[in-house]
């Protein structure tokens, strides 16, 4: 019977607390017509509020 690794539990416990991050770039056209771009960095489960937030 193989032993239980003792590392094992600690490392995905690690692993699972660590937030996964994008970066989103948004283009955006100023008033004089040239274009504009916001580039933020956001939690990977937000990209989607993040965008429909900035969207002109």
């Amino acid at each position: 019977m193989a032993k239980k690794q003792s590392f094992g539990e600690k490392v995905l416990a690690a692993k699972m607390s660590q937030r996964k991050m994008a970066k989103v770039i948004i283009g955006q056209k100023t008033a004089q017509g040239s274009p504009k771009f916001k580039e933020a960095i956001v939690e990977a489960d937000k990209i989607s509020d993040f965008i429909s937030a900035n969207r002109s």
